[in-house]
């Protein structure tokens, strides 16, 4: 073979080269608009998926779902349990978005949903333990207040239970006893003493209480107080063992500071007053107790009134009455477990409320000649 023939095969495979490279250059361009087309649509269709479950799966629902949180549930547990319900659209998606906000301490417990909620509404209720929907009505128990107070002032005029339905109700010994069995370290044999006036007395506990039905039962209104005590209360559980004392004892001491007290900050120093007193020990003598063994309302005690012989009258015994006389709040249960350190051992209040204290019964005089008068 020539020279000349030589490089026209070189050339003519050179040329081959070159259209084999277009050729590859071609395929692989097709090949990566095809796969770019592919995850486009993919990542779009994946887009569209994921903005879709981070919505309210029916935004126009009415629909109220009850599920349960058990204790200990996991994300994940929780997650499929809202997706069961139909509440979330996607449980890995759920899954994903809490994380990705770094949300945690959910709550165990039941909660009534709607499938209207959006993520956000889901996990706030889940995180404070609340129902997200606006309550029909609201009962407000106002502190303070006895088991009497409560059906004459609350029940009979928000509800449409008489006060003697409601009184009936919580003075039956048989639903009493249930009670006892559904709240056993609440509501204890302490209860039941010879002495108490009403078991339930003080076990209500003061505040605002939502209700998402028109017509709910005396027992769920009643209950639904006594879980708010409950919670209350056994938040100082591990306290109380520590100052070997129960909820009742707790309950009764600030049913006390309840009723004596004129102000919030009054709480802390009328309970070292009664501390001290019980250190002594002294009676107690407070007021309200006398009222309470009466059984009415008094705007002015005389002399005879404090010689009622009664086991509520701290005039007349010593220590603390068999049980509360009111219910108490917030304030008064943490003024009994931290109480002021003080020398006090009486106090009085003047005209306007304002409370008077005194170390000796000389001040004491001097107190009530200067507060009070004759």
């Amino acid at each position: 073979m020539d020279k000349q023939s030589k490089k026209e095969v070189m050339f003519e495979r050179m040329r081959e080269k070159k259209q084999e490279v277009r050729v590859v250059r071609r395929i692989v361009l097709i090949v990566t608009l095809i796969l770019l087309i592919v995850f486009g649509i993919a990542g779009y269709q994946a887009y569209n998926y994921v903005s879709g479950a981070l919505k309210p799966v029916d935004p126009d629902s009415d629909e109220v779902v009850d599920i349960e949180i058990p204790i200990g549930s996991s994300i994940d547990s929780i997650a499929s349990i809202l997706e069961e319900n139909g509440l979330i659209d996607d449980a890995r998606v759920y899954k994903y978005y809490v994380k990705f906000n770094n949300e945690s301490e959910f709550q165990a417990g039941n909660y009534e949903m709607t499938p209207s909620m959006t993520l956000d509404e889901i996990t706030e209720s889940l995180k404070t333990g609340t129902v997200y929907r606006e309550p029909l009505f609201t009962i407000t128990v106002p502190e303070g207040l006895t088991l009497d107070e409560i059906a004459a002032r609350v029940i009979e005029e928000k509800t449409a239970y008489t006060a003697e339905e409601f009184m009936t109700q919580v003075t039956d010994e048989e639903y009493i006893k249930q009670l006892m069995t559904d709240y056993p370290t609440l509501l204890t044999d302490e209860i039941l003493q010879e002495d108490i006036r009403y078991a339930l007395e003080g076990y209500l506990y003061p505040a605002t209480y939502p209700f998402y039905e028109e017509d709910p039962s005396l027992t769920l209104i009643i209950e639904q107080m006594i879980e708010a005590t409950e919670t209350t209360v056994l938040q100082y559980e591990s306290v109380l063992q520590e100052m070997e004392k129960t909820p009742h004892w707790l309950l009764t001491f600030a049913s006390l500071l309840e009723e004596e007290a004129t102000s919030q900050a009054d709480r802390a120093t009328i309970a070292s007053v009664f501390y001290n007193r019980l250190n002594k020990p002294m009676p107690l003598q407070t007021d309200p107790t006398v009222i309470y063994a009466m059984g009415e309302h008094r705007e002015r005690l005389f002399n005879s009134d404090y010689e009622f012989d009664h086991p509520y009258n701290t005039y007349q015994i010593q220590g603390l009455p068999p049980g509360p006389i009111a219910s108490a709040g917030l304030s008064s249960i943490q003024a009994v477990l931290d109480p002021n350190d003080t020398n006090y051992y009486y106090f009085l209040a003047d005209s306007e409320g304002v409370n008077h204290f005194a170390e000796t019964y000389e001040e004491h005089l001097a107190n009530r000649d200067q507060y009070i008068g004759n």
